[in-house]
């Protein structure tokens, strides 16, 4: 199979097809370049989890049939040295065949066992099985290990969002606004739990806070300015509903993180650009009232629609100015702008954390996802998890953002180091069910019959397959599909060359928005 058949150059020729057509559908090839960086990013992860069992198992003499990279039947197979190597059909994982460990025909695309008989092969030892078992986990925590005195060294990006616990906009008529939440209240703690950033999933994360709560209502304490003591307030979450195809939507109560709302793009022929406003300009309030986040231009523009007076902070200058603009509908849209893209991060920084501060981070926000999985109280479900799709998906989001390549990094911590845990769990076909068998063994003094392994590693395989098309199923519905088209940015806008004033009143139910 190693030689170049027709069918290998169909393969090649659906590949180059499909590659033709998102570069046909994006109009560059930029997103193949995104693309190639992410299937290597991935490939590398699962390539060095498995190296550890590969190599381990060279180390304690056991025999190897293949090395695979993904599962099923195989794209590509050539044979160096005694061993088959694969590029299997299902982008999922890998595996290394040991067929003195257990057999691999469950996720090997096949009903076929492989060239060698299991019965004629020598038994190895407990120790051994434990030791190659648990070489592709410690593998793993090794590269991000790596991964993370790289980002020690380098820092992690980390923007006014994510670090805030200011509330910057409260929508109108939300469950935090019926509550009496207000823009520029600082956030103490939820249910009793104290919080000091707005985004994440570490328990002193607002936004955690708020999607694993249980409670029929959710208890905030928030210092506002001006009140000499903290404040109370009881919210009573909303769950959107949604498709019966899309992941359960989580609590909301419809706030957003206080950031310095700064200008991306200018569009060309706006009101914003006529009056002078340059992108990299901060806007420090609008009409008089403080401007906390860039959600809050949009809704003050809905509610006091007319000339808008921005007070603008330039890089450069020491004193702010004023800019007066009127918003204006673009061609061909139905809702008053003024012609700008906000820089959806505010102010970047860079963190440094230590390489120990990154795997406690890590190892507290499994502990917490897994624990809101399992709560029958709580609204998050095994659906808000992510098979490969979804962790492609968010690496390809990570790689074109900016600094995106820091981001990446620290993200390859995250994933190592989940790979790592995961892997270990006493699930037969994993890595710790095959430790977990080697323990059965030892206090059986015997090994286990084939016809056990291959049912029980059968029967978990169909279960962690299913699981896995099961995620897959709502990873897909969250890829970009046409649907999501008017949720991004809009990449260009024209203004008419005889813009006519916004109406003192509202008269349609358009509403203005940056």
């Amino acid at each position: 199979m190693g030689r170049f058949t027709f069918r290998f150059w169909l393969k090649i020729a659906i590949a180059l097809a499909l590659a033709a057509g998102v570069a046909w559908y994006f109009r560059t090839a930029q997103p193949l370049v995104v693309l190639a960086e992410v299937l290597l990013s991935f490939n590398l992860f699962i390539f060095v989890h498995e190296l550890g069992h590969f190599l381990a198992a060279k180390w304690r003499g056991l025999v190897i049939e293949r090395f695979a990279l993904w599962f099923g039947k195989p794209l590509w197979k050539k044979r160096i040295g005694g061993v088959d190597w694969i590029l299997g059909s299902i982008p999922a994982g890998g595996y290394v065949a040991l067929p003195q460990m257990a057999p691999m025909e469950a996720i090997e695309g096949g009903g076929a066992g492989g060239d060698i008989a299991r019965e004629n092969l020598p038994p190895i030892s407990v120790l051994d099985k434990a030791i190659v078992a648990f070489a592709g986990p410690l593998f793993s925590m090794g590269l991000a290990l790596v991964f993370s005195c790289l980002v020690w060294a380098v820092g992690r990006p980390l923007g006014e969002g994510d670090s805030t616990t200011v509330v910057g906009y409260v929508e109108e008529n939300s469950p935090a606004s019926r509550a009496g939440l207000q823009a520029g209240d600082k956030i103490l703690s939820i249910d009793g739990h104290p919080v000091d950033r707005f985004s994440g999933m570490k328990a002193t994360s607002i936004t955690w806070r708020i999607v694993s709560s249980e409670g029929e209502t959710i208890a905030f304490e928030v210092a506002r300015p001006g009140q000499a003591a903290p404040l109370r307030f009881d919210v009573v979450p909303e769950i959107p509903k949604g498709s019966v195809f899309q992941r359960k939507a989580l609590r909301q109560i419809e706030i957003w993180p206080a950031i310095t709302p700064i200008v991306a793009k200018v569009f060309p022929g706006g009101p914003a650009a006529r009056a002078g406003i340059r992108a990299n300009d901060e806007v420090v309030s609008v009409n008089g009232e403080r401007l906390f986040s860039t959600a809050a231009l949009g809704g003050y523009m809905a509610a006091h629609p007319g000339e808008l007076r921005l007070v603008v902070v330039r890089g450069g200058e020491k004193q702010p100015q004023t800019i007066s603009m009127t918003p204006e509908i673009p061609v061909g849209q139905k809702e008053y702008r003024i012609g700008l893209v906000w820089d959806p991060h505010g102010k970047m920084g860079l963190i440094f954390p230590t390489p120990l501060e990154q795997v406690r981070d890590t190892v507290d926000s499994m502990k917490n996802t897994l624990g809101s999985v399992f709560s029958p109280k709580s609204g998050i479900g095994a659906q808000h998890l992510s098979g490969p799709i979804g962790i492609l998906r968010y690496l390809y989001i990570l790689f074109v953002s900016q600094d995106g390549w820091r981001l990446v990094l620290w993200f390859s911590v995250f994933l190592n180091i989940n790979l790592a845990i995961m892997n270990l769990l006493p699930i037969p076909i994993l890595d710790g069910g095959h430790i977990v068998m080697a323990v059965i063994e030892a206090i059986r003094r015997r090994p286990l019959s084939l016809r056990t392994l291959e049912f029980v590693n059968s029967a978990c395989a169909a279960v962690v397959i299913g699981f896995l098309a099961y995620v897959t199923f709502f990873d897909l519905q969250d890829l970009p599909w046409k649907r999501h088209a008017k949720e991004a940015a809009p990449s260009e806008m024209k203004f008419a060359p005889e813009p006519a004033a916004a109406p003192a009143t509202p008269s349609a139910p358009a509403q203005p928005k940056p």
